[in-house]
């Protein structure tokens, strides 16, 4: 069984509404002409497992609906559990429960990560090329080789930067997977890039598998714009023996409120978490509270749930809280997720004042210091590219 919950808001008839969507979303109603077959019809029909009331005045409905009736892919799933009802009113899907063998598994998730970058006993930091637009691939090339020698673990295009004639994709993947080489040469352990995988979606298998053939080590997908079915069919590939970095880019379209208080659409841990998981993707990027765009705390610990709770043997998502992340919040971020979290920086890296690698060198120095318990004050640390951080983004006490 698919188990849905749906939020409707206070004088909103809950049960009735509940009742609406198991029947009109899956057999509908019939008349005499199909009695003979009435009990293949119900059969297909969903029920309504409870209703409850919330302190707020709305109420949450949870609603059953059978696995049978749905091809094990996300476009059916979606189609079926909010499809047109999505245009009925007020409603917002703020649960799924999935089968565990449900959809796509990922080939890496977190392990796969850790395999890939040799490190196993922190958080992995990432860095976003920037300038996001402008830069050429040899651009990207020198940008590389500066926060490889600095230790940096992980890179990605920024979501924005497609196969532009200034800078094509295939040209950055030759221009960087030259340095990779380097780094796997010298250091005996690969950086992985993330490559922004863009173009017509009639092309996308084509072009990732191209990707891949000349060096990609991993790709960077903004699912919700070219659909969760591409994403499926990427983590299913059998050619596509890499990483897949799902991107939140029009998420808010469709969350709405970060705060998860919207009256419609779909709830983030839903969106970013349990449909990402179970589409294939092996990491998401989403919004982390503290950093530079509107996010509720507990909508981002929703979604790191959503991503890392057992099931199974489905593997793991690693989650990638993203936006505005600096080396002063190495602490706060170790205290919400442990061990098994990308904290991903752009600026936090390239625009520090002594250049990408020093920015680098902070984050991984924030990392020694928050292990030792020491605090991430300027006041507190030595002259070095961490102090110049932490004077320019700010810090925090010790944590733990």
């Amino acid at each position: 069984m698919i188990e849905v919950a749906y939020r409707f808001p206070a004088g909103v008839d809950a049960a009735k509404q509940a009742q609406i969507i198991a029947v009109g979303q899956t057999s509908g109603s019939w008349g005499a002409r199909f009695a003979e077959r009435d009990r293949a019809l119900r059969a297909h029909l969903a029920r309504v497992i409870d209703v409850r009331s919330e302190a707020d005045g709305s109420s949450i409905a949870r609603v059953g609906f059978p696995r049978e009736n749905v091809e094990g892919d996300l476009a059916t799933l979606l189609t079926m559990i909010f499809g047109k009802y999505s245009l009925a009113g007020p409603a917002r899907v703020v649960g799924l429960d999935l089968p565990e063998d449900y959809g796509t598994a990922a080939k890496f998730g977190v392990a796969g990560l850790r395999r890939l970058t040799g490190v196993n006993d922190r958080p992995l930091f990432m860095g976003i090329f920037k300038p996001a637009l402008g830069l050429t691939a040899a651009d990207h090339a020198d940008l590389l080789r500066e926060v490889a020698a600095a230790g940096l673990d992980l890179i990605k295009d920024d979501e924005i930067l497609g196969d532009l004639p200034d800078c094509p994709t295939l040209a950055r993947v030759e221009a960087c997977r030259r340095v990779i080489d380097e780094r796997r040469a010298a250091h005996d352990r690969e950086i992985v890039y993330a490559v922004n995988l863009t173009g017509p979606v009639t092309r996308m298998a084509g072009r990732a598998r191209a990707l891949i053939d000349a060096g990609a080590n991993a790709l960077l997908l903004n699912v919700l714009v070219y659909g969760y079915p591409l994403l499926e069919a990427l983590a299913a590939d059998p050619a596509v023996d890499v990483p897949i970095f799902a991107h939140p880019a029009l998420a808010g379209a469709v969350g709405g409120a970060t705060d998860g208080s919207s009256a419609f659409g779909i709830d983030y841990a839903v969106l970013l978490g349990t449909l990402m998981r179970f589409g294939g993707a092996d990491a998401v990027l989403y919004p982390a509270h503290y950093g530079s765009l509107p996010f509720a705390r507990e909508t981002e610990f929703r979604i790191r749930d959503a991503l890392r709770r057992p099931l199974g043997v489905r593997p793991a998502a690693m989650p990638v809280p993203s936006a505005g992340i600096h080396p002063g919040v190495v602490g706060r971020a170790w205290c919400d997720y442990g061990d098994d979290v990308v904290l991903n920086a752009g600026s936090g890296i390239f625009d520090h004042p002594d250049g990408p690698g020093a920015g680098v060198q902070a984050f991984l120095a924030a990392w020694e210091r928050v292990r030792a318990g020491e605090p991430l004050r300027a006041d507190a640390v030595p002259p070095g590219p961490l102090h110049t951080a932490l004077v320019k983004w700010g810090g925090e006490e010790a944590v733990g």
